[in-house]
Formats: C-alpha cells, structure tokens, sequence
C-alpha cells in the first residue's frame, strides 16, 4: 500500500471518520494534493458508533440553537448528494402520567411539548422533513400498539433522517480517490517531523503489512477526534476535551415502524428507532476516562437502556439482543455540567495562532449530521492558506451513487436476483449498483448469496476489495453490513472469509488467522447482551470455526 504513495503532499490529513473523510473530498474537488491517514478504517471509530442519523438534533436547541440549524441546514445538502442512502424515520414523543405528575400537569407538559416541536418546525424546511403532529391517547395507540395506554395523555411526532453511517464515508473516500486524493486505512502516523516551529510531515506504518515510509507536508490536519489530544502530542500542542461515551443495543429485526423517545432513570431521554432490517435502543451519554481504543459496554449500560424504554415500550424484554456498539465523542470541554449538556458544536485550531506551531491544524467537536459544513470550514482555511482560489462544491456535486436511483425490479429482472437482494445493494450504492452487478455476467457464481439474513452477494464483496479500500473482514463488515445481520456471521463468516482469502491470494493459514481475528474483535459486543440460549449458539458458532479452521476458542 505505501509504495503507491508519493513523498510530497499539500496537504495531509490523519483521521478516517467522517470529518476527516468529508475534508479529503472538499480539498480534492478544489484540487488540493492531499493524502488521509486512518489508523483503523474508515468510520470504525467514532462516526462508525455514532445513532446513525442525520438529524437536527432537537434537544440541541436548549443549549445551542445554532448546532440545530447547521445540522438541518447540511442535512438538507447531505439529502441532495446521497439521495439513496437516507430513509425518514417517524419519532414519537409521549407523555404519561405518573404518581407526582398529575393529569393536569400532564397536559400542561404535553402543550409545552408542542410549544417546543413548534420551535423546531422553523428548522424543518432545511432538512426536507415533515411538521409536527399532535396525537391523543388513543391515535398514540393506534400507531403503535404496544405502548401501554393507561395514563397515557397523548403524543408528538417529528421525523429524522437515518443513514448508514459507513456506507456515507466510504463514498467520500470514492469521490475524493477519483478526484486526486490518496488513502490509507490500517496505516499509523508513528512520527510527526517538526523542524523548530514548522511541522514538515510524518512517518507512517502500514500495520498490515509493516511496512514504513516518511511522506512530506506543507499542513497537517488533527482530524482524529476523541484521539485529538493524544496526536498533538506528538507535534508539541496541548488539546482539552471531555469525551463522553455513548453505547447502542441492537435488537434482530424491525421490531416496530416509528422510533419512540423515553426518558432514563436519571430523565435523559433515550430513544428506540427502527433502523434498515434491524432496530437501536440508545444511547448513553457518560464522562469517559479509559482507553479510548479498548472501550466496550456494559452490563450496567445495557440496564440503564433497558429500564427506561420499557416504560413506552414493555415487549423489548421478550426480543433478541444481538449486539452493541460503543463509542466516544469528541465533546468541546466543559466543566460544571452534565454530559447530556455539553454542546455538541466544533472548533477549529489553528496552532499557528495558539501554540506557535505552523503548518497544522486541529478539528474537534462538531456531530455526525453538520459533517459537510465542517469539512468545508477546515477545507476553506487551508485553501487560503495553500492560495487555492476555488470554492467548496461539496453542497452540489453528488456522491458516487447518488446522481440516481435505478429501478430496482429492472436490474432484478437483468440479473436474475431477487429483488429484495436488489433494493439493498441499491440503498448501499444508489446508481453504482449496476458496476457491482457487472461482474455476474462475467462469472455469474458471484451472483450467490453469502447470507441468508443479511442479502449480501459475493459480486459485493469483490467490489469492497477491488473498489472500496476493504482489506480485512471487519473492512467488509462496514462496506456491506455482512455478519450485522440475525446469524452475527454464523451462516457467512466462513464463506467470506474464504472469498476474501482467495481475492488476497493468502494462504489458508493467513485464511484461518483472519477469520479468528475478526471474532476476537467482534465477540466483546455481543458477550454483554447473550442470554442463556444465545451463549449455547455462540459455543456451536465458534465450534464450527474450530472445527473448520483449527481455531482456538476466543
């Protein structure tokens, strides 16, 4: 992989989540030489553990009205560029009453609910969403039946839009790749070169294949998130944030078609959403003081979850866990607040100004949702700093995918495919579909399907590999949500492990040593959320790969 990098870049950029990603795309597209470094994968940190919305965020408006409307603003935009990759999600707000909070109260409290989602509907409009509604009790019921109708005063709705978060930062790579930029996953900066008060590159290492090179800069950018004061280390500044951890259940299937909002224990709200074939419980928000590479959930995490969403939704105790997922966020510092406070709008450092460092630049804070603003803002800097004269198109240019979405039942019919296999390969890469599918016809074994509960074919994992910069099973994970579904890789890991083998040209002991790496990392998400019948189908799963690959049992 670094042979094919060159010593000498405008620009360099180290962080693969989805503001790093987003930067990349907007200096190449102003035609900026720029190379993004990503320890990891792209979105396997924070982006990747994020709810997976792009959202306005509603409960921003009581601290930062501001981060609101960037957020619907870009939401919009993001909507324009990646039209097959959002899906509306409806949200229901209801009010109960409860022993201090009698009828009257309740009422109240759901008016001043209303009085706020009228609020919000003046941000509607930028992100193409839909004005609230108010529902009586008995409408609350009626759309979804499993609340608990007794004291039930009645409800709001207001609409989000849902994303496949990964998906959304691997088409920014694309684009950027296209237009000139240089990328490199699984690669570590050991070493940033700094001349007096000039930082002038980096050293890096390829941790697959161990390999290093030292490549040259004219400007750095920090974009590593919650690891954004451990990098500046490195080149001699100082970075204060107040990282917070936040985790996700996810549940086998649609449990539901509208998401709920309740409130925890402690009276944060926490939601429950319907998210692809599956569905999200979250999400936590905790002061976080560990290892920011070893952080995983917890036994009490998971109650915290589970106790506040019975309270709107009881059937949760009868369904299936089938994994977490746990991430940090790079909050702006704060003190004499709780976390669910903190404001969740960016800072941009320029170290020039504050530490005397020249030649690099930091990004922290900022969310999910206002991504493409951000890059724009870190992208417009170094464009003046660089004399780059040409402005951001990130707002108007499509990524790939999403200049069109093809008819699904078409490309079924060419193929001969089912079409629910279809429509998801056509949700993961809208107009670009058809360039997976191209290869069936050369080889139509690639048109099989690798798993029965997550449709994906082997033709889509070549193209991960060959087009998508995915170089370990967990790569593929992201690219194609193999493994995510039900099964959690009993039915597929081995036959694609296998395929990826066979693409890499590795040897069945590199084959072997792939698959047990890959449930070495994944096997602490789940292990917090099996009960008794699962852990037995965990012991039969990691049986059959021993049987099959010699493996030892994590």
């Amino acid at each position: 992989m670094l042979s094919k990098i060159q010593n000498q870049y405008d620009v360099i950029i180290v962080g693969g989540g989805i503001n790093g990603v987003g930067i990349a795309r907007d200096c190449a597209l102003r035609g900026i030489k720029c190379l993004l470094i990503e320890k990891n994968d792209f979105s396997a940190g924070t982006s990747g553990a994020s709810s997976g919305m792009i959202h306005g965020g509603p409960r921003y408006m009581l601290n930062d009205v501001n981060v609101t409307k960037l957020s619907c603003l870009d939401s919009g935009y993001i909507q324009k560029i990646a039209p097959h990759l959002l899906f509306r999600i409806p949200f229901l707000y209801t009010v109960y009453k409860t022993p201090k909070r009698s009828g009257l109260i309740s009422k109240a409290l759901l008016e001043g609910v209303e009085s706020f989602f009228r609020a919000y509907d003046s941000f509607v409009p930028l992100k193409n969403g839909k004005k609230h509604s108010r529902l009586s009790a008995e409408e609350c019921v009626a759309l979804e039946p499993n609340l608990p109708s007794q004291d039930l005063v009645g409800g709001v709705t207001f609409d989000e839009w849902g994303i496949d978060v990964p998906r959304l930062c691997i088409a920014n790579v694309i684009d950027a790749y296209e237009n000139g930029a240089h990328f490199l996953n699984h690669t570590e900066v050991t070493q940033v070169i700094r001349e007096a008060d000039q930082v002038k590159g980096v050293v890096i290492k390829d941790l697959i294949e161990g390999t290093s090179k030292t490549v040259s800069c004219r400007y750095l950018v920090n974009a590593t998130g919650p690891w954004s004061p451990n990098f500046a280390k490195q080149f001699g500044a100082k970075i204060k944030l107040r990282v917070s951890k936040g985790i996700h259940i996810a549940f086998d299937r649609r449990l539901f078609n509208i998401a709920l909002v309740s409130q925890a224990i402690d009276g944060r709200e926490i939601f429950f959403l319907p998210y692809e074939n599956a569905s999200i419980l979250g999400t936590t928000d905790d002061d976080f003081f560990g290892d920011l590479d070893n952080q995983k959930c917890t036994e009490d995490e998971i109650k915290y979850l589970l106790e506040g969403i019975e309270q709107v939704f009881p059937a949760v105790k009868e369904a299936k866990m089938i994994d977490t997922i746990s991430g940090v966020r790079p909050t702006l510092y704060e003190k004499n607040c709780y976390e669910d406070q903190l404001s969740r709008e960016h800072e941009l450092i320029d170290h020039e100004k504050s530490d005397q460092i020249k030649g690099v630049i930091s990004l922290i804070g900022g969310k999910l949702a206002s991504y493409r603003i951000i890059s724009k803002e870190v992208a417009d800097l170094l464009a003046k700093k660089l004399g780059v004269e040409s402005e951001s198109i990130t707002h108007a240019k499509p990524l790939p995918g999403g200049d069109s979405i093809p008819n699904i039942q078409e490309l079924a019919n060419t193929y001969q495919l089912d079409p629910y296999i279809v429509a998801r390969l056509v949700y993961r890469h809208g107009s670009r579909a058809e360039h997976v599918l191209e290869n069936i016809k050369k080889d139509p074994k690639l048109s099989v399907p690798i798993c029965s509960c997550e449709p994906v074919i082997e033709a889509e994992l070549k193209y991960a590999v060959e087009h998508e910069f995915a170089r370990t099973l967990s790569d593929v994970r992201r690219r194609t949500r193999l493994t995510q579904g039900p099964c959690q890789g009993t039915n597929c890991l081995q036959a694609s492990s296998s395929v990826l083998a066979s693409l890499q040209g590795k040897s069945p002991k590199e084959h072997s040593d792939m698959t047990k790496d890959f449930m070495r990392e994944w096997w602490w998400n789940r292990a917090c959320v099996l009960n008794a019948n699962q852990f037995k189908q965990e012991e039969l799963f990691q049986a059959i790969h021993f049987c099959n690959n010699s493996l030892d049992v994590v």
